[in-house]
């Protein structure tokens, strides 16, 4: 393929990228304008291969000029590296999507998991107070350990129960250590998307292959679709830029469930009987790390910067499961 047929190629690639969010992702922002749109800045995101990375290159690519990147670009475990990486492009924000999220491979892979959501964030939150960009970091709901009935609010207690929640608590600290007021900690859950495997490409599957299933009921959340939390990441970091709104941020769609009630949504919505799911306990399917019991994100502090409601996960799954179809 020449390297005119292979532009061709990207350019309609984007197109259909844009299209994707302007007639999926759009309509259920209708009063994003009102949040007030910057210039046009230079912003890299990283972690750009990932479900996270891609819709976030998509979104924000709307309106800013949006360099995204992930592993073969840069190795963020190297402090050097991390360097590099911001000088090379100097962006006036990252958004920081890469990480290690195998949840279970965590307990075994622990220095590994260290490397990639503690070490990895501090070495780019200080390449970026060095650079003067400001910085989004990704987070996660398992840094709560999980026993509070209610859920919990940005300021509430850490306590994760298993290394990968312990990992991204420390990745959270070295971010505002670095940053201070240039750092945004984005903690969201259950996230599904576009990419190869999900919770709900697995229930697909697996309905497909077995007459029943049986999934938790006792472990509750807040799903979350990666380009609805896409479009929070754009208000965010325009408020990061002209507002200098830093700080930890919950982020997810409205709505709670269990992952048993999230299969069954899934099972409606895609013309299968949801009684072939059946609920059942946590103790019953021990995994090597521990889950929160509760991980519910309550949010207080998007809404009083203005960000505009989050559309409910049942309405976010129905739109990803009618762009599969």
């Amino acid at each position: 393929m020449s390297a005119s047929e292979q532009d061709t190629e990207l350019a309609l690639f984007r197109d259909s990228v844009r299209r994707f969010v302007k007639e999926r992702v759009a309509p259920f922002y209708e009063d994003w304008e009102s949040a007030g749109i910057i210039p046009r800045e230079t912003w890299r995101e990283l972690g750009a291969a990932g479900m996270l990375g891609r819709a976030a290159a998509a979104v924000l690519g709307e309106a800013h000029d949006v360099d995204g990147v992930d592993l073969p670009d840069g190795d963020l475990t190297d402090p050097f590296q991390a360097t590099d990486l911001v000088a090379k492009h100097a962006p006036d924000w990252i958004v920081h999507a890469a990480a290690f999220t195998d949840v279970d491979g965590a307990e075994s892979r622990r220095d590994e998991a260290w490397a990639a959501n503690a070490d990895a964030a501090g070495h780019l939150a200080r390449a970026c107070a060095d650079a003067g960009a400001g910085l989004s970091y990704v987070s996660t709901d398992y840094v709560f350990p999980g026993a509070a009935a209610a859920g919990y609010a940005e300021d509430d207690p850490r306590d994760p129960v298993n290394h990968y929640g312990a990992t991204k608590a420390a990745g959270e600290d070295r971010v505002l250590a670095a940053l201070g007021d240039r750092a945004q900690i984005v903690r969201t859950s259950w996230l599904f998307g576009a990419g190869p495997r999900n919770f709900v490409l697995t229930i697909r599957r697996l309905l497909a292959e077995r007459p029943t299933l049986r999934v938790v009921d006792d472990q509750r959340g807040c799903p979350t679709y990666a380009p609805d939390l896409a479009r929070t990441l754009l208000f965010l970091v325009e408020c990061g830029v002209e507002r200098g709104a830093g700080g930890v941020y919950h982020a997810t769609n409205a709505g709670v469930c269990t992952w048993f009630e999230f299969a069954r949504e899934i099972a409606r919505l895609g013309g299968d009987d949801p009684d072939r799911i059946e609920p059942c306990a946590t103790a019953e399917y021990p995994t090597p790390a521990r889950r929160p019991a509760c991980s519910v994100l309550r949010s207080e502090r998007l809404e009083r910067l203005g960000c505009p409601p989050r559309p409910p996960w049942r309405d976010a799954l129905a739109r990803y499961l009618a762009d599969l179809d």
